[in-house]
């Protein structure tokens, strides 16, 4: 793991100065890895995720991302501490200011597990998956307050402390920030929403989407969380919805 790691370090290239320390992988996505660190000043782990910026393209995400997440403060939402740029390098309010750099760290507070690992086990006690719902119910109803879509909620981004049972929504890589007043027609991504968790309406209908969206696939996670199992775990076929 250690060798792999450092193969990974070396292929991102992170570059975060001597504040972070004791460096531990998390996991790697298609724009580089989320690790996990021991912050000098305040002495505590944190999570880091990178985000690569390779063209205008990865640029438009990461702003998306970035105003998306300081827009956001809950109790049910993983915290971002602060985005930072590399060095360490402390990135004002202006994150057009991103179109200048190759990378940019998002640190923010740090979670034992999340809810798939917690699954590879079995279903859930009842009264835990009860208040595992409670709590993304709760997160979720702030992010759509806020008129926000996270539109990727899965077990696995779901962020778990286990000794005080919180849960806490986080990943916000594919949100989009929804005007009310705004049709939204036509313009969903291709492969948003885990297929496990995209409601049958998005599957016939892909180009109107809405909060409800999230709402279903809050629900498969319960049914999950119960049986151990995934609700939807099936190929793709429209005919089955139709």
């Amino acid at each position: 793991m250690a060798e792999k790691f450092e193969s990974l370090m070396n292929i991102h290239g992170f570059d975060l100065g001597s504040r972070y320390m004791d460096l531990k992988p998390l996991g790697c996505g298609g724009n580089g890895l989320v690790f996990s660190a021991v912050d000098n000043d305040c002495d505590k782990r944190v999570a880091i995720k990178k985000i690569v910026l390779t063209d205008p393209q990865s640029v438009k995400h990461a702003l998306r991302e970035i105003k998306i997440i300081r827009r956001l403060d809950h109790d049910n939402i993983v915290k971002v501490f602060e985005i930072l740029g590399p060095s360490g390098s402390q990135l004002t309010d202006d994150v057009g200011s991103l179109t200048e750099l190759n990378s940019v760290y998002i640190v923010q507070e740090y979670m034992e597990t999340d809810l798939a690992n917690v699954l590879e086990q079995g279903p859930l006690l009842e009264e835990h998956a009860r208040l595992f719902m409670y709590q993304l119910l709760r997160g979720l109803k702030y992010i759509h307050s806020a008129n926000v879509l996270h539109r990727d909620l899965k077990p696995a981004n779901l962020f778990i402390n286990t000794e005080d049972l919180v849960l806490k929504i986080g990943d916000f890589g594919l949100a989009r920030i929804m005007d009310p007043h705004y049709s939204h027609k036509g313009h969903l991504s291709e492969g948003l929403v885990t297929k496990w968790y995209r409601s049958p309406r998005l599957l016939l209908s892909p180009n109107n989407y809405t909060k409800a969206i999230d709402m279903w696939a809050a629900g498969c996670i319960f049914a999950e969380m119960l049986t151990g199992k995934t609700l939807l775990q099936v190929h793709m076929n429209l005919n089955r919805c139709s």
